[in-house]
């Protein structure tokens, strides 16, 4: 099937209506563009769980604070769509700032618990405009699964969270992060490090795999699984950390002692302009 491209609403609306005529489900995967393999191994995911799949690409303004990076975010569209139609993609949707965003727009969609918690900390109002657009997007398109990268393991909680509170009809599902040969989690940012940036960023993951061996040993003391992190990180000064937790894989709550379930270790980090997130699960029955 050839990849349709849609930029409005009324043609995405006439698709999904092709779509449950013929009794087939639609699985969504939301993306930026800039895409990687990360992006490409949620459609394979998509493919597995639904009869079509439909990628949007849309840089979303509204979770860059000031300062960020939007005006430079990388946009490479035509790259993209060729991507989408390898990897079998049946649609695409493109929407503009003006249709997501109509004049006077005025509400917003806040997950009051996390939205300031981890990444939310650094990057005041970024969850505010993830949601609020992920909602949209969803409406929108009415899939029956939405897939989303675990690379952004608070944001996919947060997606998952508001789907359970607002009753939305979706699974939304996990996409396993990908990485580079040298563990660093593909990220469409990736492409502003240095080249002399390259390994120091890759000592993160190198830090985390750390923590998930001493884990499958035995270990349960969030503090010696953080310490064990740091010191693999603190060998490069260029690597300046923002947050290294240990936190309850669903709730994102911090264990009061050891460990008692499945649990992630999430890291936020500097180098040079860039920042860095990267997380592994720590799973008892792994």
């Amino acid at each position: 099937m050839t990849l349709q491209t849609i930029v409005e609403i009324p043609a995405l609306d006439a698709f999904r209506l092709s779509l449950f005529s013929a009794g087939r489900k639609l699985a969504f995967v939301p993306t930026m563009g800039a895409l990687h393999e990360g992006h490409v191994s949620l459609v394979r995911q998509a493919k597995q769980h639904a009869d079509a799949v439909i990628c949007s690409i849309f840089v979303n303004p509204s979770q860059f604070g000031p300062g960020e990076d939007f005006n430079r975010y990388p946009r490479t569209l035509t790259e993209d769509v060729a991507k989408l139609a390898t990897a079998g993609c049946d649609a695409v949707f493109l929407p503009n700032v003006a249709t997501m965003y109509p004049e006077k727009f005025q509400t917003w969609v806040r997950n009051e618990a996390l939205e300031n918690d981890l990444c939310g900390a650094a990057r005041p109002g970024h969850f505010r405009g993830v949601l609020t657009v992920v909602l949209k997007l969803l409406n929108i398109v009415r899939p029956e699964f939405a897939l989303f990268g675990k690379k952004d393991y608070q944001q996919w909680r947060l997606i998952e969270k508001m789907a359970l509170d607002l009753n939305l009809p979706v699974r939304i599902i996990g996409g396993e992060t990908v990485r580079e040969p040298d563990g660093l989690a593909m990220s469409s940012r990736n492409r502003y490090l240095k080249p002399e940036e390259r390994p120091v960023a890759a000592v993160i993951s190198k830090g985390l795999r750390a923590a998930v061996e001493k884990y499958k040993s035995g270990e349960r003391n969030p503090k010696a699984l953080i310490e064990l992190v740091a010191r693999e990180i603190s060998g490069h000064p260029a690597i300046k950390i923002e947050y290294l937790t240990i936190r309850d894989q669903l709730s994102l709550a911090e264990f009061p002692g050891v460990m008692t379930g499945p649990a992630v270790i999430l890291v936020a980090a500097r180098l040079g302009d860039l920042r860095l997130i990267d997380n592994m699960e720590l799973d008892p029955s792994v």
